[in-house]
């Protein structure tokens, strides 16, 4: 019931009467005062006015799984989440949850994790209360080679909600960081159980460097938050529904179409290796060395999600998995 509170309290732009609301809710006023004042203990400034109603005045920057659902439309896949204020990992949490039985659509978000996991076996800094650490369980027919997909998807979709929350024109580094002003804000990773020509689940990992002032000395000349470039603090809870929904848009269609041909022309806008060299990287993170590189020019991504780059006169398909590809002379 927080949820649809919220949810007509965010769309009155107002005052909502008390009578409104339980007519709309079908409950009774000491059910919409109960979940009023539950709120208000969690940090939502409501008013509340005699023969006005209430008013949502404020909200705080928090990851309040009401507040999050209240943000989107009912048909949206994402229809359950789950909020922890610590945990080791989202992925594990909602890989557990998968093997469990959970729907489709359920998110696992946290304030803090303490085993963060990123991409080719990477440690993942997650700083309590100011970054977006999340992730979305989904169990899509498709087969198991289709998977890699999905995070092209996801990242595409943070370039959106991006640009729809905080009006920034934010970049793909293929095939999983989304970087602003030359730096990563966010990494995703996704995992999945499968059979040879079958998928039990996929979970889809998301971190993002939301409100984060300062990085460490190892990662603060390839890292950076919204807050840093634009110097001012963001909704959390606004970007992870605003993310969900366009993530949801993007599933939809890949699995009707089961490959990328919908958004090869939109992915390629945004990213920004196009047109330059890069050096692709073979092999785990621990085992890079020159000596197992390619060098070449980035065209852009297929219908399948690979990357295509022009290396000594011919085009090959780089797909993701044990490689990485960077710019020649940095991060991106």
């Amino acid at each position: 019931m927080k949820e649809k509170i919220l949810r007509a309290l965010r769309s009155a732009g107002g005052y909502v009467s008390g009578a409104s609301l339980c007519e709309e809710l079908g409950v009774s006023r000491q059910a919409v005062w109960k979940n009023i004042t539950a709120l208000k203990e969690n940090g939502y400034e409501i008013e509340s006015v005699p023969k006005k109603g209430y008013r949502l005045a404020a909200v705080p920057d928090t990851l309040y799984a009401p507040d999050i659902l209240s943000r989107l439309p009912e048909s949206c896949l994402c229809r359950k989440v789950e909020c922890f204020s610590s945990i080791d990992s989202t992925n594990t949490k909602a890989k557990q949850l998968a093997e469990l039985g959970e729907a489709e659509g359920t998110l696992v978000t946290a304030e803090k994790q303490t085993a963060g996991k990123g991409r080719r076996g990477r440690s993942w800094e997650s700083e309590p209360g100011v970054g977006i650490w999340m992730t979305l369980l989904l169990r899509p027919s498709i087969l198991p080679v289709k998977v890699s997909g999905l995070t092209l998807l996801a990242a595409l979709a943070l370039v959106r909600a991006i640009k729809d929350v905080c009006r920034l024109d934010a970049q793909i580094k293929w095939p999983n960081d989304v970087i602003l002003a030359k730096k990563k804000i966010c990494g995703i990773l996704t995992e999945m159980s499968s059979e040879e020509n079958y998928v039990h689940y996929v979970v889809v990992g998301i971190g993002i460097n939301a409100n984060m002032a300062s990085f460490s000395r190892e990662v603060e000349e390839t890292a950076t938050s919204i807050y840093l470039q634009t110097g001012k603090k963001i909704n959390r809870a606004e970007l992870a529904a605003a993310w969900i929904q366009s993530f949801c848009e993007y599933y939809g269609q890949f699995i009707k179409r089961q490959d990328l041909s919908f958004v090869t022309e939109e992915y390629n806008s945004v990213l920004a290796n196009k047109d330059k060299e890069v050096r692709v990287y073979y092999g785990m993170a621990g085992q890079i060395s020159l000596e197992n590189t390619d060098v070449g020019i980035a065209r852009g991504i297929d219908r399948d999600g690979a990357l295509l780059v022009d290396i000594q006169g011919q085009r090959k398909r780089i797909v993701s998995g044990e490689v990485s590809v960077r710019g020649l002379h940095g991060y991106v």
